[in-house]
């Protein structure tokens, strides 16, 4: 009889606290799912992120 192969376990992927819990996925139609609010995900970017496009310009 044949040995059943062990899958690996799936790790989780180290992330900022601000983001724990974060997971993203595509279902078998295309769309995004995640756990988190796009918002919530754009207030981060934004925070920590720096826009090269932005750089010379006022903010208003």
């Amino acid at each position: 009889m044949a040995k059943k192969k062990e899958t690996p376990k799936k790790e989780l992927p180290k992330v900022h606290n601000e983001l724990d819990g974060f997971d993203i996925s595509i279902n078998s139609f295309g769309e995004i799912n995640r756990s988190i609010d796009i918002e919530k995900i754009n207030e981060f970017l934004n925070k920590h992120m720096d826009d090269k496009k932005l750089r010379g310009r006022d903010e208003a």
